[in-house]
C-alpha cells in the first residue's frame, strides 16, 4: 500500500508539525485508539475528484470509519453546491482543479482516488488514476460509453488495483438476500423483468423540457468550464449543464437508465447472469429528440438463455410517466373487504417473473430487500427470504479491499458489463431506431445498424485528451 519510508515520514511529520513530544498512543503504538484513529499505515490516502455534490455523501462515507483520509481535493467549481461540508471537515488539504496535476503533483501520498464527476468524466479520471497504480472507487455508471467501460475493465486486470462502482446496494443485505434466493430456487427459470423509475429530472416534466443545446450564458467566476466539458465536446456555458442538470443530456449524461438504472436492475442483472441483451426495442420514446432523454422511455431488451434454470429472458424498462407495471390479478393480495388492490410501487424498482411460479418478486432499489407478491407466499419460503448479515458496507468494503483484506463486491469486472448493458439501452435512446437493434454479444457490434455501432465507442475525445484512450 505504502512505503515504509512514507510512513516513518508520515508519523515524524505529523508528530512535529503538532509539537509532540510523546506521539499520540494510535502513532506510538501502531494501532487504532478508542477514539478510532488509526496510524497512516493502516489508512487509506484519499484523492477525491469531485468534492461537491454526490461527492457530498461518498467522501463522508469513505472516512465515516477512519479506514481513510483525504489527501488532495480536486474540483472544477470549489463554490459547487454541497461543497461546504468537505471543506470545513477537512481544512487546508490542498486544492486542484485538474485531477492530471493532483496526481502528477501528490500521487505519492495517495493510496486511492474516488470519482463523483459528471458522467462524461468518469472515464478519464479513473483511467489516469488506474495507470498510475492507485485503487479507484467510480459514482455510477462507470463510464459514459460501451467502448470505455471495455477500456476501464481490461486497465483495472492490466495494472492490478481495487476497483469499486458506486451501486452501494451491491454491498448490502438486500444482494445478500437476493443471491440466498437464487440459490434456494425462488428465482429459478425467470423470463421476465419488469424494472421501473419514476420522473425525478427535468427533462421528465413536460413544462422544463428544451429540445435544443441552450442559449450561452455568462461561466460563473469560480468554474473552470474548459476542465468540466473534459474529453467531450465544449458546448458555450449555461446553467442547465452545471451544476446538475448535465444529466438530460446526451452529450454529458446517461439519463435515467445510467443514473439509476444500476441501482435497480444490478441484483438480477448479476445473480441471474444476464450478460449482454442479443436485441433492444424502443416500445416508448416520447418527445425524442437527439440532444436530451426522452420525456418517456420505455424499452425491452432480450438476453439469450445462458443455461439450466436460467432461459431467455426479457427485460423492460419504464421511466417517466406511466412507468409502474401492471399485476396481473392472481398476485394481488387479498384484503379485508374481498378486493385484490395494486399494491404501492414506490419511486423505483423490479418486478421478477419466474415462469410456473404461483407468485412474482417485488425488489425496489438500492439496499432494499425483496420479497413476494402476493404477501401469502412470503411465509412458506421465510428461509430463502430472511437476508443475511453483511460484514462491511460498500465503502468499507472497498477500503478493506484496498488494505489487502478481501475483494470488493462491485469491481469494474462486475459493475462494468452492468453498465455495458445501461449505455445499449442509451443508444436506444439516442437513436430511437424504430424497429430492434440486433447486437452481436461476442463480436460486440450491432449487426443491422452502423450508426449504433458509431455510438457504442463514443466521439472522438477532444484535442489534449487522447492519451486515455490509448492506455489499453
Amino acid at each position: 500500500m505504502r512505503t515504509e519510508s512514507r510512513r516513518s515520514f508520515l508519523g515524524k511529520s505529523f508528530a512535529s508539525g503538532l509539537g509532540f513530544t510523546v506521539l499520540p498512543s494510535y502513532l506510538a503504538l501502531g494501532r487504532e485508539d478508542s477514539a478510532g484513529n488509526r496510524p497512516p499505515s493502516q489508512r487509506i490516502n484519499l484523492g477525491c475528484v469531485g468534492v461537491g455534490n454526490r461527492a457530498s455523501i461518498v467522501i463522508p462515507m469513505m472516512c465515516r470509519r477512519k479506514l481513510a483520509v483525504p489527501v488532495a481535493f480536486c474540483d472544477v467549481d470549489f463554490k459547487a453546491p454541497r461543497i461546504e461540508g468537505n471543506l470545513k471537515a477537512h481544512p487546508g488539504i490542498r486544492r486542484f482543479a485538474d485531477f492530471r496535476e493532483m496526481l502528477d503533483e501528490m500521487g505519492d501520498d495517495i493510496d486511492a482516488v474516488t470519482v463523483c464527476t459528471p458522467d462524461h468524466t468518469h472515464f478519464v479520471a479513473a483511467m489516469d488514476a488506474l495507470r498510475r497504480g492507485k485503487h479507484v472507487y467510480v459514482e455510477k455508471p462507470l463510464a459514459h460509453s460501451f467502448a470505455e467501460c471495455g477500456m476501464l475493465m481490461k486497465a483495472a486486470e492490466k495494472f492490478g488495483v481495487v476497483t469499486q462502482m458506486g451501486n452501494q446496494g451491491h454491498t448490502s443485505g438486500a444482494a445478500a438476500q437476493f443471491r440466498q434466493m437464487v440459490e434456494k430456487g425462488l428465482l429459478r427459470n425467470v423470463g421476465k423483468i419488469e424494472a421501473w423509475k419514476t420522473p425525478f429530472l427535468s427533462f421528465q416534466f413536460a413544462n422544463r423540457r428544451i429540445s435544443g443545446y441552450p442559449p450561452e450564458q455568462p461561466v460563473p467566476e469560480s468554474l473552470d468550464w474548459d476542465l468540466w466539458c473534459g474529453p467531450a465536446e465544449k458546448k458555450p456555458f449555461n446553467r442547465r449543464y452545471h451544476p446538475f442538470e448535465w444529466r438530460a443530456f446526451y452529450l454529458y449524461g446517461t439519463g435515467m437508465l445510467g443514473d439509476w438504472g444500476a441501482h435497480i436492475i444490478d441484483l438480477a442483472h448479476h445473480f441471474l447472469e444476464l450478460g449482454l441483451p442479443a436485441r433492444i426495442r424502443p416500445l416508448r420514446l416520447e418527445d425524442h429528440n437527439r440532444v436530451i432523454f426522452p420525456l418517456v422511455t420505455q424499452l425491452a431488451m432480450e438476453f439469450p438463455a445462458r443455461g439450466d434454470g436460467l432461459p431467455a429472458c426479457e427485460l423492460i424498462w419504464r421511466d417517466g410517466d406511466g412507468c409502474e407495471p401492471e399485476l396481473d390479478e392472481k398476485f394481488r393480495t387479498a384484503e379485508a373487504d374481498g378486493t385484490r388492490k395494486k399494491p404501492g410501487f414506490g419511486v423505483a424498482g423490479t418486478l421478477i417473473h419466474p415462469e410456473g411460479a404461483d407468485y412474482v418478486v417485488k425488489r425496489g432499489s438500492h439496499a432494499e430487500g425483496s420479497t413476494l407478491l402476493p404477501r401469502a407466499r412470503n411465509k412458506e419460503h421465510l428461509d430463502a427470504l430472511r437476508a443475511p448479515g453483511v460484514p462491511h458496507d460498500h465503502a468499507t468494503n472497498f477500503l478493506k479491499a484496498c488494505m489487502g483484506e478481501g475483494a470488493t463486491t462491485s469491481p469494474f469486472s462486475v459493475s462494468g458489463p452492468l453498465c455495458k448493458v445501461l449505455l445499449l439501452g442509451v443508444i436506444c435512446q439516442r437513436l430511437n431506431p424504430g424497429g430492434a437493434l440486433e447486437f452481436d454479444a461476442a463480436r460486440k457490434r450491432f449487426t443491422n445498424n452502423e450508426a449504433a455501432n458509431q455510438l457504442l465507442d463514443g466521439p472522438p475525445p477532444r484535442k489534449g485528451w487522447e492519451e486515455f484512450y490509448r492506455v489499453v
